[in-house]
């Protein structure tokens, strides 16, 4: 009985000591992996402005969300890394011909992308934005339809022609119908008076050419007035249906409606030729902006954090985004296929975004999520 007992004291030892080597193995592996990352030698890490994300302030430092995110996992690791600007396209392309040891900035994860590098898990996840002018009155839209230059260069059109075929009417009757057109700038008067009448058909009967010369010239102009009146309300009408059509839009659904604008090469241009919907190509986010601004395009699609905070900075006054966040985008940290920090920045970055840090670094560069 003393010997059973004496064996089973001996293996419980020897499964303790075993237990307690793999621990330890375990805690040196884990150790290992920092200390290899920490030894490698300075990287090169690639970024683009892209702002709450990245941003390069006047002191030529860069910050935003993302940045405190990867210096808080730098740090972490004992990463030692300097930054490289770069464009959407270069980010992913330099990871994966080795000019680049990670990107990271506002990177979608993306099936044609992942399949040219390796990306982190994603650490932030969030969806397209819609930006189209403010709502306005109608009687703000009409008058800023009617005081708009296009409009007052087409009103100073129509008054010289007014004037034109006036003096053409005054020509043909200054002898013969004296009553009616009289002599000098007073005849001249009566001609553009008995023009604008004619072309608006509210003619009083208190005139009326009597040569043949006048009535040629009255003949012409009626059907000319016809055209160019029906012209002129098309094209207010139709100035002022394409205002309220921006004023319509709820989604994705709407966007056929109106012209859109958005970035060629990135994750929205995916998404908005998937739904079958052409937009006009913009450089910058900034330019596309001010393209729905000016009115060059009715609406502008992106990233909605992207595009919600620089609308809040720089359009307060004149743009607004659509209520809701559309499709899917993940954000995640480019990587060289296989690299070996992958793994360790996957598990720092799962025990970072746990923490109160990433929300309150979200609280800082985002504000109250809407």
């Amino acid at each position: 009985m003393k010997s059973t007992d004496s064996n089973h004291f001996l293996a419980l030892r020897r499964f303790s000591a075993a237990s307690y080597l793999i621990l330890m193995l375990s805690c040196c592996c884990l150790f290992a992996s920092k200390v290899a990352v920490a030894e490698e030698k300075e990287l090169i890490v690639a970024t683009k402005v892209a702002p709450p994300f990245a941003m390069l302030g006047a002191d030529n430092e860069w910050r935003g969300l993302s940045i405190a995110l990867w210096e808080a996992l730098a740090q972490e690791l004992g990463i030692k890394f300097r930054y490289e600007e770069a464009t959407l396209a270069d980010m992913i392309d330099g990871v994966a011909d080795g000019r680049f040891d990670a990107s990271i900035s506002a990177i979608t994860i993306t099936h044609d992308r992942e399949s040219l590098v390796d990306f982190t898990h994603p650490f932030y996840t969030t969806g397209y934005g819609i930006a189209v002018p403010q709502k306005s009155s109608g009687w703000m839209t009409l008058l800023d339809r009617l005081s708009s230059v296009a409009f007052l260069q087409a009103m100073g059109t129509l008054v010289l022609l007014l004037t034109v075929v006036g003096i053409c009417f005054w020509l043909a009757e200054r002898r013969k119908n004296r009553e009616e057109f009289r002599p000098g700038m007073q005849g001249v008067g009566d001609g553009i008076w008995f023009s604008a009448v004619t072309m608006t058909t509210t003619g009083y009967g208190d005139m009326a050419p009597r040569t043949w010369a006048g009535r040629a010239v009255g003949l012409v102009w009626m059907f000319t007035a016809l055209v160019i009146t029906s012209t002129l309300t098309g094209t207010i009408a139709s100035s002022l249906t394409a205002h309220n059509l921006t004023q319509i839009v709820r989604g994705p659904e709407d966007l056929s409606k109106i012209t859109t604008g958005s970035i060629t090469d990135s994750s929205s241009d995916g998404w908005l030729r998937s739904n079958g919907l052409h937009f006009t190509p913009y450089e910058t986010v900034n330019d596309g902006l001010d393209g729905v601004a000016k009115g060059e395009v009715g609406s502008f699609v992106y990233d909605r954090p992207l595009i919600r905070y620089l609308v809040e900075k720089n359009y307060a006054h004149s743009l607004e985004l659509v209520p809701g966040t559309f499709g899917r985008e993940d954000y995640g940290i480019a990587l060289p296929q296989g690299s070996e920090l992958r793994e360790p920045l996957n598990r720092e970055l799962l025990i970072y975004l746990d923490t109160g840090k990433w929300d309150a670094l979200q609280r800082r560069w985002l504000g109250p999520v809407n």
